[in-house]
């Protein structure tokens, strides 16, 4: 859906993100996967890719990604190696607000305001892309809205799949997004010397995050992780950064698992079976002198119900809760 102004959308934006999309050249509003699906290669040429290139000042065009359709969706070569995978040292804090994590000021020894006026004249130069979403569950988090450049089309498609994506039909005046994601990746190039930064900006209101590259990893995934944690703080409830089990054994008994960890420290293996080799032993260990092993033989094992895969909310509203049981749920919707 394609609209003029601000005017034409059936929710109420304010400030600069009202800016922004009364001033860009052409706005997409999407509903479905499906649609951000068709935006992600709607440029492809007669090989199939969708370039994903913008001019960068003092660099000249840049590609940062290519996208084609596969046979099950959308499949996006980041040209880059570097921005294949998610940087440890993305995430800095715009605002002046209370914080145990990197400032930006700190690090680039100057204030966000400027960088922040930059992307915003950016963004208003750029054909966009908009969709609406829950951070977290209904009822268990915050409206949030993402702006992005409409041939990053497989990014935005990507942050619908993670966190979801509201229909038209559904944005109504009740829409009132606390939590905006600007996308900007032509940033890293002319501010940051080709690095992933995630810049996070708590506003009265609105938390603002501002992401400067395409990875989804810092933004759409962790960066909706710490706008949970700034809104559950606010509120008194947590987000645990945590995957989750029922494990129910042959004999029915029933325990729940929480692993919680940093990224990289096996939480989803948790939800996955035992490994077992061809005749159904588990290998245990391999001596590397002698080249013998050690394996285990078990008839049967434990039955596995995945519960949650990294952001698992914490919130009061769960029924167990006042029995002092800590409770939780997913908070994506992958």
């Amino acid at each position: 859906m394609i609209i003029k102004n601000t005017n034409d959308l059936p929710f109420k934006v304010d400030g600069i993100a009202k800016e922004i999309l009364d001033a860009a050249p052409s706005v997409t509003l999407a509903g479905t996967v499906e649609e951000l699906t068709e935006l992600a290669v709607r440029d492809a040429g007669p090989d199939g890719w969708h370039e994903v290139a913008y001019d960068v000042p003092g660099k000249g065009k840049v590609v940062e990604a290519k996208a084609c359709r596969v046979k099950n969706g959308i499949a996006a070569n980041y040209i880059e190696p570097y921005m294949r995978r998610r940087d440890p040292d993305c995430m800095v804090i715009g605002d002046s607000k209370p914080t145990d994590k990197p400032s930006f000021e700190g690090r680039f020894n100057e204030s966000f305001d400027g960088l922040r006026n930059e992307t915003i004249e950016w963004l208003k130069s750029q054909d966009l892309a908009v969709f609406g979403f829950v951070a977290g569950m209904p009822g268990k988090g915050t409206y949030a809205l993402a702006i992005c450049p409409a041939n990053a089309g497989f990014f935005a498609m990507g942050l619908a799949m993670l966190q979801g994506i509201l229909p038209i039909e559904e944005l109504t005046d009740d829409f009132k997004p606390t939590a905006i994601i600007y996308v900007a990746p032509p940033f890293r190039h002319t501010h940051f010397e080709g690095k992933q930064v995630v810049v996070h900006n708590r506003l009265e209101g609105i938390h603002e995050l501002f992401s400067y590259n395409l990875y989804p990893g810092p933004s759409a995934k962790k960066g909706i992780y710490g706008v949970l944690l700034t809104l559950g703080e606010s509120e008194e409830w947590l987000t645990m950064h945590c995957s989750t089990v029922e494990v129910v054994t042959p004999y029915e008994s029933k325990i729940i698992i929480s692993h919680e960890g940093a990224s990289g420290g096996g939480k989803s293996e948790m939800l996955e079976q035992v490994h077992r080799q061809e005749d159904g032993s588990m290998l245990l260990g391999r001596n590397v002198v002698t080249g013998s092993s050690r394996t285990l033989t078990l008839p049967s094992s434990c039955s596995l119900n995945p519960v949650t895969d990294d952001m698992a909310l914490c919130h009061p509203s769960n029924k167990r809760h006042e029995e002092g049981k800590l409770t939780l749920m997913d908070a994506e919707d992958a």
